[in-house]
């Protein structure tokens, strides 16, 4: 605190002033003007100090900032009595002011005195604002990013606390990119064309990408180098192939003792051999080597935790470092101090009343002489709640006791073995007393809430928690990853509250595209897919949004076109809740197709008039199906019968290959009954579950109501204008997770492994099997959806074919047949890994090998003889338009000697749907 006198009033002390200041102002800033108002007679200053009223208080040097605010600031205020000279009254309010960090200079001014009273002024220089920022020397996506994280803005105060976490973030924003030597310098040029106002320019200097180059661990007598690099997941070396090695340490372990690799046959131990080739050789495969110090900080505790669980219960690490290496990347050395290995002892329990302690043993699974592993039994305690549970908590929640508790407490240590008491506290069995559901904003809460199995007034169950987390995701209406469920105990009545948290997504599908041809005509697709339709409110205009929603119901109407050649009409309805009490789902359908693949003969075969221009193939039908979810063997089964209809109309179509029936109409009338159980926990990117269905589907026994009559007398068109057959389908696909998810968004690579059979005969030897219904395999599912009324089977890797024998070329021309198989069997593995997990755009890739045959019937069936394929793929969910996918499949039955990887690959788009 600095009290100035304004210029040439040295000796104030002895003789009139013009006015009197006390000040504190920043460095390198100008003094600020004299006051606006000053008085035309000068107070006496007398020396002594006395006591004044403060008669007036006015503001001055501010252009941005509230006056009135700055007077509360102060603490000063018209009326307070302050002592002058010398009370501290006015170095307060300066402090105060000062404290805000928005002024270069802050003044006090003494205007006037007259009698008790004294009239004061408060000069402002206020810190100057920001006109314009720009940034050098980086790109401007990263300049936004920068600027965006630093909360810089036109208008800011200039301040030094804004400078200074400017810099912080630059250095925080490229050390997560691997800059660790990243500079920024801050300059300011005043700007002329406003007051107090200054540009700023940030010069930023990223340098160099510090890669880390080795790490160097000492100490660690019984576990390899590379196992505890592997727990290191964000902090790994670069890939290296060098003759001369970074030899360089900071720590050297004295005690350790000369590696016999060659004596000890270390050569034969993978793990070994490579950590001998490490200072030569070193690849590493999808693996960043940018150092980052939050992530090393984790790492260190995960080199720790993995020592615990391996019974070194007392390892630390004694010291660690970073330092250049010789090429100007990072080295880190580390040294560990192990102690020694633990094993666990006697085991006891107590306070457990629901469960005996021979069961609470066999559930734990850990007895007298396993090495120690704290986090072991903290997990089979069920103290890190998992959601497969199997764990001891688990089992005790699974009942309703949610106040249970329960807490390992070592009672002995004797030399190397540790005994635990295990301590229960059971408590009562909690009853639900009410269910909140928040965030559902478009779909109705009883849609959510007949989901769940956590009901007001029974008991509490883990389980039945975990299933209703299921139920909601799969009804697709929601961010799976944003589901929340947190119960809230009510420990004073022993009941509990269960509070969901949904966030709504996009699910309904538009699909349009459009095109002319001249002679062709109208081409393109136009569908719409509403997969929270409600029919009930269908009359009231104010829930239309394009269409009313909200029950959880399913509408679809398809209109596509290729012009002359091909048009279809598609119609569908499901409610999944017939009745509202029970899961009963509900579901009609209408279709109708036409194709005529003479359309363009006489446009682009004027001279071919081996076929009639108007040549077609229609078929009409409709389906009404009813299923039950089943409660036995247990909930994740389904019931469904379907009754379905279709009718095709021939003319001049002479494409299955069946002689003679170019010409007709068939009527296929069959009951499909089947039977599925999913337990899969989402339905775009499952991560654990699994799928099975079989069906069986039957057209009335035509043939068995004539047995005298002889079929093969009669035209084929008459053989099947009431076709039979009985057909059977059988799917199972099984996700399962290969890792833990990792980070927040729950990311892991999942194994999917399915299998696929079908039949389709006959009932007797007396009827011939018409073509609709059979099994067409190949292709990509999409080009020839629809045309033939089969069940297409896809194979990535291959173009449609229609003979068992893998060595056939589809592709040379040769005559082939097309009345489509009667018995297929494929198989498919997949790898997949998720990109983005967001519900606006899930996107992963996958890598795959898959099998698969048909067979004309069932004595040329052969499990074994498989056309065979593998190849990498992509999937987008795109919430407006549903799935996108591409596959890029390798046919390895289509290598050919003399070919390559060219002619034997097939690129596969997808659209819509995943084909089977």
């Amino acid at each position: 605190m600095k009290k100035l006198f304004p210029k040439g009033l040295l000796a104030i002390a002895l003789c009139c002033s013009a006015g009197i200041r006390v000040s504190a102002q920043q460095k390198d800033t100008l003094p600020p003007a004299p006051p606006a108002n000053p008085p035309a007679a000068s107070p006496v200053f007398t020396g002594t100090p006395q006591q004044y009223e403060i008669a007036e208080i006015t503001v001055a040097g501010t252009q941005y900032l509230d006056k009135s605010l700055l007077l509360s600031l102060s603490g000063l205020s018209v009326g307070d009595k302050v002592t002058y000279p010398g009370g501290d009254q006015f170095t307060k309010a300066i402090q105060s002011l000062w404290s805000q960090r928005l002024f270069a200079d802050v003044t006090i001014y003494v205007t006037k005195i007259e009698d008790n009273k004294i009239w004061l002024e408060i000069g402002l220089l206020e810190m100057p604002r920001i006109a314009s920022f720009t940034f050098r020397g980086i790109k401007k996506s990263e300049a936004d990013d920068i600027s965006t994280k630093a909360g810089l803005r036109k208008g800011s105060v200039v301040t030094q606390s804004l400078k200074q976490n400017l810099i912080g973030v630059v250095h925080k924003f490229y050390a997560d990119k691997g800059y660790g030597n990243a500079t920024i310098k801050i300059e300011e040029r005043k700007d002329t064309s406003q007051v107090n106002a200054t540009n700023l320019v940030f010069n930023v200097n990223k340098g160099n990408k510090v890669r880390i180059e080795n790490i160097h661990i000492v100490g660690n007598y019984n576990i390899l180098d590379a196992k505890l690099k592997k727990r290191m997941k964000g902090t790994k070396e670069r890939t290296r192939l060098t003759l001369h090695p970074d030899n360089q340490h900071v720590y050297v372990d004295s005690l350790a003792q000369p590696d016999d690799f060659w004596q000890t046959y270390g050569f034969l131990q993978p793990t070994r051999a490579l950590e001998q080739l490490d200072p030569y050789f070193r690849f590493k495969l999808f693996s960043s080597a940018k150092f980052n110090e939050g992530k090393y900080i984790e790492d260190k505790g995960k080199v720790i935790g993995y020592y615990n669980s391996k019974g070194y219960r007392d390892a630390v690490i004694t010291r660690d470092t970073t330092y250049k290496s010789l090429n100007k990347n990072l080295n880190i050395d580390m040294q560990i101090s192990e102690g020694k290995k633990y094993y666990f002892g006697d085991i006891t329990w107590k306070g457990n009343t629901r469960y005996s302690d021979s069961v609470l043993t066999r559930l734990l699974g850990i007895k007298r002489g396993d090495v120690y592993n704290l986090e072991l039994l903290e997990k089979r305690l069920g103290k890190q709640m998992s959601p497969e549970g199997g764990d001891i908590s688990g089992y005790y929640m699974d009942y309703g006791y949610l106040f249970f508790q329960i807490d390992p407490v070592e009672i002995g240590i004797r030399g190397d073995t540790i005994d635990y008491e295990i301590r229960l506290r059971e408590g009562p069995q909690a009853t639900i007393k009410e269910v909140r559901i928040a965030g559902n904003e478009k779909t109705n809460e009883h849609v959510i809430r007949r989901e769940l199995r956590t009901i007001p007034g029974e008991k509490f169950s883990r389980q039945d928690l975990i299933r209703s987390n299921r139920e909601i995701a799969n009804l697709g209406f929601f961010n799976p990853e944003k589901i929340g469920m947190n119960p809230v105990p009510n420990v004073a009545d022993g009941t509990v509250d269960i509070d969901y948290t949904v966030e709504e997504k996009a699910n309904d599908q538009l699909e349009l595209s459009a095109g002319w041809g001249g002679y062709i005509g109208l081409t393109g697709t136009l569908g719409v897919t509403f997969n929270n339709f409600s029919l009930r409110n269908i009359f009231r205009k104010e829930t239309w949004d394009p269409l009313p929603s909200g029950d959880g119901q399913k509408l679809s109407v398809r209109v596509s076109s290729n012009g002359k050649a091909y048009r279809s009409y598609n119609f569908s309805f499901t409610e999944p809740w017939l009745g509202g009490k029970k899961r009963n789902q509900f579901s009609v359908s209408f279709y109708s197709s036409y194709q005529n693949p003479y359309a363009y003969q006489n446009y682009y075969r004027p001279y071919d008039t081996s076929s009639s221009s108007n040549g077609h193939f229609k078929v009409l039908g409709a389906s009404v199906s009813l299923g039950k979810q089943l409660k036995w063997p247990d909930d994740y089964f389904t019931l469904i019968y379907s009754v379905n209809y279709q009718q095709y109309k021939l003319k001049n179509y002479n494409y299955f290959g069946i002689t003679g029936f170019d010409n007709g109409t068939s009527n296929n009338i069959n009951l499909k009954l089947t039977l599925s159980r999913s337990s899969v926990d989402q339905q775009i990117f499952p991560r654990s579950g699994s799928n099975f269905m079989f069906s069986a589907q039957y057209t009335p026994p035509y043939s068995l109501f004539s047995p005298n009559k002889d079929y093969s007398k009669e035209s084929v068109s008459d053989q099947f204008k009431f076709i039979e057959y009985q057909k059977y389908r059988f799917n199972a696909e099984w996700y399962v997770p290969l890792s833990r998810p990792m980070g927040s968004d729950n990311k892991t690579f999942v194994l999917k492994v399915a299998a696929k059979f079908g039949y389709i005969g006959r009932y007797n030897n007396r009827t011939r099997l018409s073509p609709f219904g059979r099994f067409e395999l190949g292709g990509d599912g999409l080009s020839n959806f629809a045309i033939y009324d089969r069940d297409i089977i896809s194979q990535r890797g291959y173009p449609v074919y229609y003979t068992s024998d893998p060595s056939y070329n589809p592709e040379s021309g040769q005559p082939q047949g097309y009345e489509g198989f009667t018995v297929f069997n494929k198989y498919v593995m997949e790898l997949r890994y998720p990109f983005s997990l967001n519900p606006s755009s899930t996107i992963f890739g996958l890598a795959f090998v898959e099998a698969a045959n048909g067979y004309r019937d069932m004595k040329d069936f052969n499990p074994f003889n498989l056309r065979r394929s593998a190849g990498i793929g992509m999937r987008f969910y795109l919430p407006m338009f549903g799935l996108l996918g591409f596959d890029y499949g390798i046919g390895f039955d289509r290598l050919k000697a003399g070919g390559g990887l060219k002619d034997a690959a097939k690129f596969t788009f997808m659209l819509g749907f995943e084909p089977e």
